[in-house]
């Protein structure tokens, strides 16, 4: 195993470790004792329509660029790659999967597949930000009186690493990335302009990101820590952010921490969040795991696990 897989495998039990110690892992597992099957059952639900989505995504996206998948094969695809992002070091080894597994017999045969999934994928990246910016602005405003701990410092340094971001971020562009820009922009204008095909964007990763915000909203209930709906743009964003921090697995870990400081926010105790944390991601493997299974089984049979 690559040394950096390694490194996640270490940092994701090391945060588990830490973070039980801080809680209580009889009140983690109790809260799970008033789970409903109802609640499983529109959960799993949801997430089937969140994946279904996020396959329609790609599949618009990667015609944009001239590379025309079915809408079968998408989503059957996409299956697989949400199974793998959830189970592997990094959170990304499934697009990289879905990327290879989808290339053309022509020489850089890659490419184009590679750049529609890096776009998907960038689709629902921006959403994400979109509503943990919104997220931040509304902590003040609507939750003034229920600010974390060090929030103004929390807000100041976001912004210094913002700006720092940009700062290098112009140095890189204008020394490397200006022209690799250059050859992709026209893809991008394919991608998320041209012919409306923003609004497209806009509409998938909206109704995206509130799958995954309703998942988690309904898996807070379930574990007997109702948010409020304000919740859904301050709390719940915040847990999700950290699923895109490459130094775990898919996720688990920085997403229990995160929870574990914000419910107690909302008049909850920690391991009730980090309940609420761990059902989301268990339901969220779940719904993934058996379909992305079945696909992943018949190809193994087939012999074709190499190509979609």
């Amino acid at each position: 195993m690559p040394k950096l897989g390694i490194l996640a495998i270490v940092i994701c039990l090391a945060l588990f470790a830490g973070l039980f110690v801080v809680v209580d892992p009889a009140k983690v597992i109790a809260a799970f004792g008033d789970v409903s099957a109802g609640s499983v059952v529109v959960a799993l639900l949801i997430v089937q329509v969140q994946i279904v989505l996020s396959a329609l995504r790609w599949q618009f996206t990667a015609a944009r660029l001239g590379h025309r998948i079915s809408r079968s094969l998408a989503v059957r695809e996409y299956y697989v790659s949400s199974v793998l992002n959830q189970v592997l070091p990094g959170g990304m080894a499934g697009d990289a999967v879905r990327a290879y597994r989808n290339r053309t017999e022509e020489p850089g045969g890659w490419k184009r597949p590679a750049t529609a999934v890096f776009l998907e994928r960038l689709s629902g990246q921006l959403a994400f930000f979109l509503m943990t910016g919104l997220g931040l602005i509304a902590w003040p405003v609507f939750l003034a009186d229920r600010l974390p701990e060090g929030f103004a410092g929390l807000a100041l340094t976001f912004l210094a690493l913002l700006v720092c971001g940009l700062g290098v971020g112009i140095f890189v562009w204008r020394s490397k990335l200006s022209a690799r820009f250059e050859r992709l922009k026209p893809d991008l204008v394919a991608a998320f302009w041209r012919d409306g095909a923003g609004w497209v964007q806009v509409l998938l990763s909206a109704s995206i990101v509130a799958g995954y915000v309703s998942t988690f909203l309904i898996a807070s209930h379930a574990v007997g820590a109702p948010l409020p709906p304000i919740g859904a743009f301050t709390a719940v964003p915040l847990c999700l952010l950290t699923m895109l921090i490459p130094a775990g697995i898919g996720g688990w870990g920085t997403r229990e921490v995160a929870a574990a400081a914000l419910w107690p926010l909302f008049g909850f105790t920690s391991a009730q969040g980090v309940s609420a944390s761990l059902l989301y991601g268990s339901l969220s493997l779940a719904g993934a795991a058996l379909p992305g299974l079945v696909v992943i089984a018949h190809q193994v049979l087939t012999g074709r696990i190499g190509r979609a």
